[in-house]
């Protein structure tokens, strides 16, 4: 009997794909059953700085075990969804530094044959934002930055340049974030609209839409919800959870970094 490569499939994001968790598995078991899925995400994850929210510190993308993993565990070529860019703006990075990064995290992905879509920045959302609207999402999510509302559009605007010649140099496919996806804070995308992401990240991979998709229920949510990363640090206390976290009903895994 032949025997296929079990499909793969990589996110890298921050805390648009730890909300949209349990919906983004619901899509890849509709679409490609059987698939291994590996996601490097949490709340504030940058991709080239090591990152804190509250008592938790996550390590960045590039230094996480998601690597490692990959190549451990084997399959087919991914298919790779690379978005929540722009983070590290708020940390006070460049968007040139914020880029490179990026850059290196795509080149990994491509130099493994994967098939990439990349998420643009929500330009026409963040163009929206006003002097007492930043200052009240700056004080609540990033109390620490010092960067000011033009300095932020101006970075933005550049990394999002970036991001397309990024894509274009990779053959990555691009996906547009339209602004009524997002809320007030226009860091986090409504939580309806999760799933038109999961769908166009679908498409770029090339996987067709079915009949009756997998749906993802309150139980779902909770039981992917609390499953750990790799590796953590919570309160200064280093833990280490084993991978791949969870099997998929349709007989794939669920792998967190």
């Amino acid at each position: 009997m032949t025997r296929f490569p079990r499909p793969r499939v990589v996110v890298l994001g921050a805390s648009n794909v730890s909300r949209g968790l349990s919906r983004l598995v619901a899509a890849v078991e509709s679409r490609s059953p059987g698939a291994d899925l590996f996601v490097a995400a949490g709340h504030g994850r940058g991709y080239g700085v090591n990152t804190r929210v509250a008592a938790r510190r996550l390590p960045s993308i590039l230094g996480s075990g998601l690597w490692r993993g990959l190549d451990r565990q084997g399959g087919a070529a991914p298919l790779a969804l690379v978005t929540d860019v722009g983070n590290e703006l708020l940390y006070g990075l460049t968007a040139e530094q914020v880029a490179s990064w990026v850059r290196e995290s795509i080149w990994r992905l491509a130099d493994r044959g994967a098939t990439i879509a990349i998420t643009r920045l929500p330009m026409a959302g963040i163009a929206t934002v006003g002097a007492v609207r930043y200052r009240a999402l700056r004080t609540f999510f990033v109390p620490g930055c010092r960067l000011s509302l033009a300095g932020l559009k101006e970075a933005a605007t550049r990394l999002d340049a970036d991001l397309q010649t990024i894509a274009g140099d990779f053959g990555g496919h691009i996906i547009e974030q339209p602004a009524h996806w997002y809320g007030f804070d226009t860091l986090h995308i409504r939580r309806r609209h999760l799933d038109d992401l999961w769908h166009m990240a679908c498409e770029a991979w090339g996987l067709s839409a079915v009949e009756s998709p997998v749906r993802s229920s309150a139980t779902d949510w909770l039981r992917i919800g609390t499953k750990a990363a790799e590796v953590r640090s919570l309160g200064g206390v280093m833990r280490f959870t084993k991978q791949p976290v969870l099997p998929l009903r349709s007989g794939g895994t669920l792998s967190l970094y």
